[in-house]
């Protein structure tokens, strides 16, 4: 029932901010409703904004000109998802979902690691994929309403709200002066004020958060197969490399996980 609520819980926070899913022949890319059209085929009419945090749309710029692309690859979009056509719209919450995922990522990764070098305060233990199902229900709730309350203040603050009278002009829409992934948050005071300052500490956000969720995938899936923390399984593999028998402790001490 714990993994079903888990479960559960993740799948409606991610739909929640997950593109619509129309599909187009013509291209293979997510488009939303634009209140404006183009007299030229697969060219949106963007209406004039402010710059927000020094950066302004260009439609003519991969990707809207938002940052992110660096040497070698420079411009990276091999299934399209920021192509020519694609409306601003869907661009900026692409990118919302890239830069939220991303940090997700980042306290994953570290969660991983430290969740299974420091025992918790609740004597949990064990690989990371099987720690939160060891949490108390009482814990588990208030870690759901949290990141719940989360979810909302990021929507209230980046998103337009739906109304369901004209829902093809309000549903999935971002805010025009809302920066993606901008939700406020600086607590440190870290956010630059120079917009070119500020676009290349989005790159260097946005390529580790690329690399975090690359590699919390990585250590999901290795727990996943052998069932044993991220710790366990490299000193298991340093004494393969080194010529020790990992499975020789497993004859005295009998046990099934070796």
């Amino acid at each position: 029932m714990m993994k079903l609520a888990i479960l559960s819980t993740a799948v409606v926070a991610t739909t929640a901010f997950a593109p619509s899913a129309s599909s187009n022949t013509a291209r293979f890319a997510l488009h939303s409703t634009e209140e404006t059209t183009s007299p030229e085929p697969d060219v949106p009419v963007v209406a004039p904004v402010a710059p927000i945090n020094g950066w302004v749309p260009d439609q003519n710029a991969p990707c809207y000109g938002l940052p992110g692309a660096i040497a070698p690859t420079g411009f990276f979009d091999p299934l399209g998802f920021a192509q020519k056509g694609i409306s601003l719209n869907d661009v900026k919450r692409n990118r919302e979902a890239e830069v939220m995922h991303g940090r997700v990522a980042m306290l994953a990764s570290v969660g991983y690691l430290a969740g299974e070098a420091i025992s918790g305060p609740f004597k949990i233990d064990g690989p990371a994929n099987d720690q939160l199902q060891q949490m108390p229900l009482p814990a588990f709730v208030l870690l759901t309403v949290a990141i719940g309350a989360a979810e909302l203040k990021r929507a209230s603050i980046g998103w337009v709200e739906p109304d369901f009278a004209s829902w093809n002009k309000t549903l999935w829409r971002l805010r025009d002066n809302y920066y993606p992934g901008d939700v406020g948050f600086d607590p440190l005071g870290l956010k630059p004020q120079d917009p070119k300052a500020y676009a290349n500490m989005q790159t260097r956000e946005l390529q580790n958060g690329r690399l975090a969720m690359l590699g919390v995938a990585g250590m999901c899936a290795q727990e996943l197969v052998n069932h044993r923390s991220i710790f366990e399984t490299f000193d298991f593999y340093t004494k393969v490399y080194s010529g020790v028998d990992p499975y020789a402790a497993c004859v005295e001490s009998g046990s099934i996980i070796c």
